[in-house]
C-alpha cells in the first residue's frame, strides 16, 4: 500500500484558441502551474473536454502533458469508452505515451447489466500493466461492492473515484467493506466535499485545474494533522469551489477564465457545443477571486 498515488490530481483544461485548436503552450504553462502548487498529479479527463477530443489531439494532448511533467508528478488519462475494444486501445496508447494510470468509467448508453460492466473491467485491465481509476458516475455508477469486487479480481483496479452523490455514505461504506485495502478512494465531483471525504478515508481529490493552490493546501494540513485548520481554511473558499463546479456546460468556461486571468492561458474558450456564462457570473467570479489572496 506504501507505493499507491494519493493527494491533489486535478483535472486539466484544455485551451482553445480561435480556431478551435488546441494551445499546447498554455498545455505546459498550466501543468508548470499544477507542479509549482504542489500537486501530486494531474490528469485529462472529463473536465478536460477529452469526449469532445479527435483521437489524434487526444494523443498528442498527452503526449505533452506527459513531456511536461517529466516524472515530476503522475499524469492520468481518461481512456472511457462505450465498448470494451475501444477502452482497450485508448488505455494500451496511453500506456504507451507515458501515462501513470487511466481513468475508466463504465459504458452507460442504452443501459449495461452489472455483469457486462465487471467483464468491460477486468478485461481492459488485463491488457494492460498500469493502475486503473475507476469513475463513479450518476449515468454509470459503481457500488462500493463492486469495486471492491473488481479490485479483488485484477491488481490494476486500485482505485475508486467517488462522484455518485451522495457521495459520503459511499465513502463510510467502501472503508467498511474493504478493510482498509484496495480500491483506494478518491474524491471528484469538483472537490466541493474534500473535506467530509477525507474524514471518510479518502486519499485524494480531482478538482478542476484552476485553484489547485486551494486544495494542496487543505490536503497537506489534513495530513500533518491539522484538521480543524484545514477545514477552517477549506470552507473560506466553498463559494468558489461551489461556482466552478455547477456542470460540465459551464465547468468547461469558467477554470478557463481564471486561468486567463493568471497569465496561464491566452484564451478562455471551450469546445461546442458548451454553455457560456453570461457577464453576471463572470461579475461574480471575480468578486470570489478576490478571496485568493488572502
Amino acid at each position: 500500500m506504501s507505493n499507491l498515488m494519493s493527494g491533489v490530481f486535478p483535472i486539466l483544461s484544455t485551451p482553445f484558441d480561435s480556431k478551435d485548436n488546441i494551445v499546447f503552450n498554455d498545455v505546459e504553462a498550466e501543468v508548470e502551474y499544477a507542479i509549482d502548487s504542489g500537486v501530486s498529479g494531474v490528469a485529462i479527463a472529463l473536465a478536460s473536454e477529452v469526449y469532445k477530443l479527435t483521437d489524434s489531439e487526444r494523443n498528442e494532448y498527452l503526449k505533452k502533458v506527459v513531456n511536461c511533467a517529466n516524472k515530476r508528478i503522475k499524469v492520468c488519462m481518461n481512456t472511457t469508452a462505450e465498448s470494451t475494444k475501444v477502452s482497450i486501445e485508448y488505455s494500451k496508447k496511453a500506456q504507451e505515451l507515458g501515462a501513470d494510470a487511466v481513468m475508466i468509467a463504465p459504458p452507460s448508453f442504452g443501459g449495461v447489466d452489472s455483469s457486462e460492466v465487471k467483464k468491460y473491467f477486468i478485461n481492459v485491465a488485463e491488457n494492460i500493466e498500469i493502475p486503473i481509476f475507476m469513475q463513479d458516475v450518476p449515468d454509470a455508477p459503481i457500488s462500493p461492492e463492486l469495486a471492491v469486487e473488481l479490485s479483488q479480481s485484477n491488481k490494476n483496479l486500485a482505485y475508486l473515484k467517488v462522484e455518485v452523490p451522495p457521495t459520503l455514505p459511499r465513502f463510510n461504506k467502501l472503508k467498511n467493506i474493504s478493510d482498509g485495502e484496495l480500491p483506494v478512494p478518491f474524491g471528484g465531483a469538483g472537490g466541493l466535499f474534500m473535506i467530509e471525504e477525507m474524514r471518510r478515508g479518502s486519499k485524494g481529490t480531482m478538482p478542476v485545474a484552476a485553484i489547485p493552490e486551494i486544495f494542496v493546501k487543505t490536503f497537506n494540513l489534513w495530513e500533518e494533522g491539522k484538521e480543524i485548520e484545514a477545514e477552517k481554511y477549506f470552507h473560506k473558499h466553498i463559494p468558489l469551489i461551489r461556482t466552478l463546479g455547477q456542470g460540465l456546460g459551464i465547468w468547461n468556461w469558467l477554470p478557463k477564465y481564471i486561468l486567463k486571468k493568471k497569465g496561464i492561458f491566452s484564451e478562455a474558450l471551450a469546445r461546442e457545443p458548451s454553455l457560456k456564462p453570461d457577464m453576471d457570473q463572470i461579475y461574480e467570479l471575480d468578486r470570489l477571486m478576490e478571496g485568493l489572496e488572502d
